[in-house]
């Protein structure tokens, strides 16, 4: 009776260590997929954006300003704010939040024009 006893325990405890060890997998997975990989996925963008970079290109930082890009260094971006060409400052690249090309504006613009001139006659 003994013996029934402690080889049951035995059985109950290897599916109990089993199972724990599956459960604490299982959220370790959880967190990968919700916290680790989208934040890899978001550094990559943010790397990707900055290889692109290029003087002429409009940004808006994380704080907000709107600008165009005057100069690149290694880590540091000289910044042109507003229509006061006085007003340049050096900021680091990781303060960009969003870039739009300097030539995707030229040929939003150019879009613009020909679809105005389609809507007027010729005389």
């Amino acid at each position: 009776m003994i013996l029934t006893v402690l080889n049951s325990a035995a059985k109950g405890g290897g599916m109990g260590i089993g199972f724990m060890v599956a459960y604490v997998l299982f959220f370790i997975g959880i967190i990968y997929f919700l916290f680790i990989k989208p934040t890899k996925k978001q550094n990559a963008q943010q790397e990707e954006m900055m290889r692109g970079l290029k003087p002429g290109d409009s940004i808006m930082t994380t704080s907000g300003f709107y600008g165009t890009v005057i100069g690149i260094d290694e880590d540091t971006v000289i910044v042109e704010f507003g229509n006061n060409k006085n007003c340049r400052i050096p900021m680091h690249k990781k303060a960009i939040a969003e870039v739009e090309s300097g030539d995707a504006v030229y040929e939003e613009e150019t879009e613009a024009e020909e679809s105005s001139k389609v809507g007027k006659k010729k005389k």
